[in-house]
């Protein structure tokens, strides 16, 4: 039987609907940020380069020296974004960074954060990763009240309940902002004279802080940290607002208690495996899904086999469990840019080849057993599977180290929409008939919790539709969302 949802609201927001030529789910963004630290914008161009993983459409850079805020943000991967040049003329010892994939608003430069705007506080410049979800109900009530819009990000409304707030200085008219704001979100916030850096209630999304000789550092993971040789300090606890300016270092709780709801997903399959999320070693936490994965559903093979690159941990935890040979059969790329030429005579499953490409010596005549960290339309398991087939597979075992993803997240995480969830329609023995394989086996939500650190505190609407926030209807609504996206890509485009 198909779990349904907790709310009866089942509208799914036009900005949440995923690119048609995607593989796996996305990641929403990377931020850090630096305070009193040499070369802040340099350190920063770093921190954005080890997350990039997390965001890939942009990559922008703010940074301040007290007199002047300055700021550059493009479209495209960091290295291709910066150059020394560049980087030399964000000037100051603090900094923020940020790396894009929408979840909210399209893939355009005039999204591209961090984002600056000039206020009765000053010059303002915001990076968010996450995902608002009163977004366009807030930015609803804002537009009748007379406010533009320049951006489709709903990290701007931020700055708009800034503005408004009657607060005579901008901490607390920040708070005031924090206090409106519902959802997802992990902001770094900068003037001129200070960083602001807060994490929604119920700490979906991970922040970590560390230090940097004198300075403080933050970011979305702890390699990026690693990279900027800063001391990993602790996570920027749920609902906590950090203030760091030349007068000190600041901490301050704005709700007294909070139920967290930790994305499961960053361990499962988001995070780099050298990082440190919620606390835990995202390595470990993978390699015991795999090895419980082992235990609930063992097959007999000649091999074991990731779909690379974010299964191989749990598939080196699924060999060693199982006593079954690890080996690389499938070859991913790295090389693959935003555009590319495909060719005029069609080659079927091009998108797929593109990607990967099966070792033949490996898997020919073999029973493989090939480990993945989810599955969301099937098609690219198809696909993949296929490729195994032609290699010369004898039989393949599917095993993943999840649950069935049956439904969207709100949160920051695009993942497609409840209707293109293959599991949320089809029965585990239709999802083996559809990919061709000779059987497949789920990871239980029991043992992804006792993976993940055995505690109730993760979030898993994903799995099993129960989201710890309640959506508005009329934030699910906004009826001019999907034309208002077409006319900003037909003026991009020009």
């Amino acid at each position: 039987m198909t779990v349904q949802p907790n709310y009866n609201n089942e509208c799914e927001r036009p900005s949440l609907m995923a690119k048609k030529d995607q593989f796996y789910p996305e990641e929403e963004c990377g931020v850090v940020a630096l305070a009193k630290v040499d070369e802040a914008a340099t350190f920063a161009y770093l921190g954005i380069h080890a997350l990039q993983h997390r965001g890939q459409e942009s990559a922008g850079i703010a940074s301040t020296n007290q007199n002047h805020l300055y700021k550059y943000a493009s479209m495209g991967k960091v290295a291709d974004v910066f150059s020394e040049k560049k980087l030399q003329e964000l000037k100051g010892n603090y900094a923020i960074g940020h790396n894009r994939y929408s979840t909210t608003g399209p893939s355009l430069a005039r999204n591209a954060q961090p984002l600056r705007v000039e206020s009765r506080f000053g010059t303002i410049s915001i990076a968010h990763n996450g995902n608002l979800t009163n977004y366009w109900n807030l930015r609803n009530k804002l537009e009748k009240n007379g406010s533009i819009f320049l951006t489709t990000s709903d990290t701007e409304v931020v700055f708009h309940l800034i503005a408004k707030s009657r607060a005579d200085n901008f901490r607390d008219a920040l708070v005031e902002a924090l206090n409106v704001i519902d959802g997802a979100y992990s902001l770094t916030v900068m003037t001129k004279e200070s960083l602001f850096i807060a994490r929604d209630p119920n700490g979906f999304r991970p922040l970590v802080m560390g230090r940097k000789d004198e300075g403080w550092v933050f970011a979305s993971e702890t390699c990026a940290l690693d990279i900027m040789e800063a001391n990993f300090e602790r996570d920027v606890r749920p609902a906590e607002l950090i203030e760091i300016n030349d007068k000190g270092f600041s901490s301050i709780q704005l709700q007294n208690s909070c139920q967290e709801n930790l994305c499961i997903f960053e361990l499962i399959y988001f995070s780099r495996p050298d990082s440190l999320v919620f606390e835990k070693s995202v390595y470990d936490v993978r390699y015991k899904l795999g090895r419980l994965l082992a235990q609930e559903s063992p097959v007999e093979a000649d091999l074991v086999m990731p779909v690379p690159d974010s299964s191989n941990v749990a598939a080196i935890g699924y060999a060693f469990e199982s006593g079954i040979p690890y080996h690389t059969g499938l070859i991913r790329s790295h090389y693959i840019g935003r555009t590319f030429i495909e060719p005029s005579q069609k080659i079927r499953d091009f998108g797929a080849k593109l990607k990967y490409n099966a070792i033949s010596s490996v898997v020919k005549n073999k029973r493989v057993i090939v480990v993945d960290d989810s599955i969301m339309r099937g098609t690219t398991q198809r696909k993949i599977i296929k490729m195994l087939r032609r290699a010369g597979a004898r039989e393949i075992h599917v095993r993943i180290s999840s649950s069935p993803t049956k439904f969207p997240c709100y949160y920051g995480i695009d993942i497609p929409t409840k209707r293109e969830l293959i599991a949320s329609s089809h029965t585990i023995e239709e999802i083996r008939k559809y990919i061709k394989v000779d059987s497949i086996a789920y990871l239980s939500e029991q043992a992804m919790i006792e993976s993940a650190g055995d505690n109730n505190n993760y979030c898993l609407a994903c799995f099993n539709g129960k989201y710890p926030i309640k959506f508005d209807e009329e934030n699910y609504s906004f009826s001019n969302q999907n034309l208002l996206f077409k006319e900003y890509e037909v003026e991009e485009k020009r």
